[in-house]
């Protein structure tokens, strides 16, 4: 729980009232009819009511962040030690000048004020009732304040999500608004295709999956086979060869997730006018997609310092999404640059 230095009436007043009154009834009408006098044990229960919710908010809102939550435990304890004397003053004195001289009727003798058994009884009664209240309170604190840290949490969550997504589809148009670029330069005849696939790129980013969080995978395989045959208009020499299982037809992925992997093949392969060469693996194992790349590669100086964000949001998302149930692990082996992804599907918890 969050410090209660601030506490208030988290819980609405109504509910306190509903709370001490029908305390105060059972309390009535349990000891009305255990010593057969209602009328006493209305007076009685009066007083000490009256002396009860005093003392359980002055303990919340005064004692618990003052001391408790400061760690000053024997300022605490004192203090309680202190506000327990001034109730016996006050119980005891109202008992004797408005109900009985036998300030405790109920004992089977009678008992004089500061005698030891009944300072011990009347504390023991007031730990009881503030301890009791005292618990229901924070409880219920504690659980309003959990929804309002999940609730929190998941705006927060859903926030950055957002941002992230809102990074990575910049950054995919600008690549591909650069490849336009460098057509039109050369007056290309390909430039009206190219705008023509971009714009169902764009169709699918800024409507299909707005505010989605996971879309069939069949939609997304369609999107990189769509930026695919636009990097194909921009490169001569490249190759791509795309394994699909057969059953990947019910998975659900986090949209514009894979993307990224394949630009990725598309920025960094084939360096030095070599010919590309990608292949991309997709196939459902045991709930999880394996999803898999592999390009050529010619390691460079500019690769080395190369600071994109692509893959970094990648690894962002994939760790607000699935948290640790997931797996993404790239490796240059020979002259191929190798990257696998593994993430469960359908998990739309």
């Amino acid at each position: 729980m969050n410090k209660i230095k601030e506490m208030k009436f988290d819980i609405k007043i109504q509910n306190h009232f509903w709370f001490w009154s029908v305390y105060f009834s059972l309390n009535f009408l349990r000891w009305g009819a255990y010593f057969n006098d209602y009328g006493y044990s209305f007076k009685s229960n009066i007083i000490e009511f009256a002396l009860h919710i005093p003392l359980v908010y002055f303990n919340l809102f005064v004692l618990v962040p003052r001391y408790v939550l400061t760690s000053k435990y024997y300022k605490y304890t004192f203090a309680l030690i202190l506000s327990l004397i001034v109730v016996y003053l006050l119980k005891t004195g109202m008992t004797y000048y408005i109900i009985s001289e036998n300030i405790w009727p109920e004992a089977n003798r009678e008992y004089k004020p500061f005698e030891i058994n009944h300072i011990v009884a009347v504390c023991i009664g007031e730990l009881y009732v503030l301890a009791m209240a005292s618990s229901i309170y924070l409880t219920l604190t504690w659980l309003k304040e959990r929804d309002r840290n999940r609730a929190l949490r998941e705006n927060q969550f859903k926030t950055k999500l957002k941002y992230l997504k809102n990074q990575i589809q910049p950054h995919f148009f600008f690549n591909t608004l650069n490849n336009l670029y460098a057509l039109s330069l050369e007056s290309s005849d390909k430039v009206p295709d190219v705008i023509i696939k971009l714009s169902k790129l764009m169709e699918y980013v800024l409507y299909d999956v707005e505010g989605t969080k996971f879309v069939p995978l069949i939609k997304e395989i369609d999107y990189i086979q769509n930026y695919i045959e636009i990097e194909k208009l921009r490169f001569v020499n490249v190759e791509v060869t795309i394994n699909i299982g057969s059953n990947v037809d019910e998975a659900k992925v986090p949209p514009l997730l894979l993307i990224s992997l394949l630009e990725n093949a598309f920025k960094h392969g084939g360096y030095n006018n070599n010919r590309l060469k990608i292949k991309i693996n997709c196939k459902i194992i045991d709930d999880f997609l394996h999803f898999e790349i592999i390009n050529n590669f010619v390691l460079s100086q500019s690769f080395k310092n190369h600071k994109g964000i692509g893959l970094t949001n990648t690894k962002k998302r994939l760790k607000l999404i699935f948290k640790n149930k997931y797996s993404l692990e790239h490796q240059v082996k020979f002259d191929f640059y190798i990257i696998r992804l593994q993430i469960p599907i359908n998990n739309e918890d």
